[in-house]
C-alpha cells in the first residue's frame, strides 16, 4: 500500500510539472511522455489521452516479459499520470522558459526517482530500456538518454532549436535528480543467510535473470545448519528482491553490498 500511495502521488506531481511548467513553454520531457506532450501541442488531442495510447503497446509487452509487480506498478503510474494530465488545467506558472525547464525537470526527476524506489516506472522508454538491459548489460540511464536524443531532435524540428535546448536542460535535470534518488545501473551483491535456501533460491531464479550461488553454513551460536545464497543484481531490482525475500523467509539475514565491477556471466538464469 505504501508503494501504491507513493506511485500515485508521484505520478500526480509529474502531471503538475508538465501542465504548469513544461507544456506552456513548449518544452518536452523525456520518453514517450515527451512525444505525447509534442503531439498534444500540435494536435487537438489531450496529452493525457496520447500518453495512455502511446504506452499501451509497451504495457502489453511488459505484461508478457517483465515481472508482475513491476508492470502492475507501471500500469498504475501511467494510468494516474494520463488521468491527471487530462484533469489538471494547463497554467503558465512562470514567464521564464529557463526556470520552467530547470524546475520542471527537477520536479519530474524527484517524482520519477520515488516511483523507481517504489519498484515501478513511468512507462515508455523505461520499459524498452528494461527489456534491452536484460539482453545486454548496459546501464539503463545510458539507454534512456540515447532514446531521449530522439525527443530533443524532434523538438528542434517541430518547434524551435531554443525549445530543443530547453528540452535538453529539462531532461538533463531530470536524469541528475533520478540518479541522486535512484541509481539503477549500480550493481549490488546480496548475501542471504536463510533456513529456507531452496525456497528462496527458487523464487530468485523465477524472478531474476541472475546466477545464484548456494553455500552450506552453520550458525556459530546455535549450531544450526543454514544456507548462504550469493547473487548480484542491479539497483533497479532491489525493491522487488527485498519483497520476495521477506515473503519467502521473513527471518532471513541479508547483507547488501555495492559492487564495483562484475566479470564473467552477469545475466544467468540457472544456479551455479
Amino acid at each position: 500500500m505504501r508503494n501504491v500511495i507513493i506511485i500515485t502521488l508521484s505520478s500526480i506531481l509529474v502531471a503538475f510539472a508538465y501542465n504548469f511548467l513544461l507544456i506552456p513553454h513548449e518544452i518536452l520531457s523525456g520518453g514517450l511522455s515527451g512525444i505525447a506532450i509534442m503531439l498534444g501541442i500540435i494536435t487537438p488531442l489531450n496529452t493525457g489521452v496520447l500518453n495512455l495510447l502511446l504506452n499501451l503497446p509497451l504495457l502489453i509487452l511488459g505484461v508478457m516479459k517483465l515481472g508482475k509487480r513491476f508492470i502492475s506498478y507501471t500500469i498504475l503510474s501511467v494510468a494516474v499520470l494520463s488521468v491527471s494530465l487530462y484533469i489538471i488545467p494547463i497554467y503558465k506558472a512562470t514567464q521564464e522558459p529557463i526556470l520552467a525547464s530547470l524546475f520542471g525537470g527537477v520536479i519530474v526527476g524527484v517524482a520519477m526517482g520515488l516511483i523507481f524506489r517504489a519498484a515501478g516506472s513511468s512507462g515508455g522508454f523505461d520499459i524498452i530500456a528494461m527489456l534491452l538491459s536484460r539482453k545486454r548489460d548496459f546501464p539503463l540511464g545510458t539507454l534512456i538518454a540515447a532514446m531521449n536524443g530522439i525527443v530533443v531532435a524532434a523538438s528542434g524540428f517541430v518547434f524551435s532549436w531554443d525549445a530543443a535546448l530547453l528540452t535538453l536542460v529539462s531532461i538533463y535535470a531530470t536524469g541528475k535528480v533520478v540518479d541522486t534518488i535512484h541509481t539503477s545501473h549500480i550493481k549490488l551483491t546480496l548475501m542471504i543467510i536463510t533456513n529456507k535456501g531452496e525456497e528462496v533460491k527458487q523464487q530468485l531464479l523465477e524472478k531474476l535473470h541472475r546466477g545464484v550461488t548456494i553455500i552450506d553454513a552453520k550458525g556459530a551460536y546455535s549450531g544450526e545448519g543454514r544456507q548462504v545464497l550469493i547473487t548480484v543484481i542491479t539497483r533497479y531490482q532491489l525493491a522487488d528482491v527485498k519483497s520476495t525475500i521477506k515473503e519467502t523467509d521473513p527471518k532471513s539475514f541479508v547483507n547488501i553490498l555495492q559492487t564495483t565491477e562484475v566479470m564473467g556471466m552477469f545475466d544467468r538464469g540457472t544456479s551455479k
